[in-house]
């Protein structure tokens, strides 16, 4: 049977997909909502040793534990870091990849390596004077953010371990032979954080590449957009605006 896993961003965990799990599973989905290792209700294994590796291996067991097959993986912002190195690792069980305003990373990359050269400045900045060194400490969410849903993510998003960021991750390869969708929001920061992600996804034929209207947390506002695009990928092909 099909499934959809949903893979959550930097700072994160599963109670960000609470509202549009709910969604998806109205519509008859299987949904799987994985936290990763020192975040969310994780949040009390966190040390300084977590990588971007134990994080593929998170998703990578919950794969193998629920036996998912024909799986739609989906990534939000960090998240595609992870789906990439899961999807390299169990290509066999992915039929195919959703990043989500998401990272898009090469062999050898880390996050850092994609992201504009201005905001890992003040990233590491800010991991130097409020995480100890180590911890890179909640970014603001957007401002067009339902007051609802930020009060209830400021109870809940925690620091992300400053090696899921620097590490690089290892690829063989096998992932880029998956079908793949790259959904690019175009209310973009200051820093346009996904701008190098998004046009690698351009410019490879095996990705389609849309556009969403929204800020960076769709599945928050912009969940029946996003909704739709999901729908279709599971079903076949994705519709939406292309560029």
């Amino acid at each position: 049977m099909s499934s959809i896993v949903l893979v959550h961003g930097a700072w994160s965990a599963a109670w960000a997909w609470r509202d549009f799990r709910a969604l998806l599973t109205c519509g008859g989905e299987t949904v799987f909502t994985p936290t990763l290792t020192g975040l969310g209700e994780r949040r009390h294994l966190l040390t300084p040793k977590i990588e971007l590796e134990d994080h593929i291996q998170d998703i990578c067991e919950g794969l193998f534990m629920e036996d998912l097959q024909d799986v739609m993986l989906v990534g939000h912002s960090y998240g595609g870091m992870v789906i990439t190195g899961v999807a390299d690792r169990m290509p066999d069980r992915v039929r195919h990849l959703v990043y989500v305003d998401a990272f898009m990373p090469d062999d050898g990359e880390c996050v850092l390596d994609l992201m504009p050269s201005a905001q890992v400045a003040m990233l590491r900045d800010d991991v130097d004077r409020n995480g100890a060194g180590w911890l890179i400490p909640a970014s603001p969410l957007p401002a067009d953010t339902p007051p609802e849903a930020v009060q209830f993510a400021q109870q809940r998003r925690g620091p992300q371990p400053m090696k899921t960021f620097t590490l690089p991750i290892k690829l063989t390869g096998r992932c880029r032979t998956l079908p793949t969708t790259y959904v690019y929001c175009t209310r973009t920061n200051v820093y346009d954080t996904f701008s190098l992600s998004a046009q690698r996804a351009r410019e490879r034929s095996i990705c389609q590449f849309l556009t969403l209207d929204a800020s960076h947390n769709p599945h928050l506002t912009q969940s029946r957009a996003l909704l739709k695009i999901l729908q279709t990928c599971q079903s076949g092909h994705a519709t939406g605006v292309e560029s």
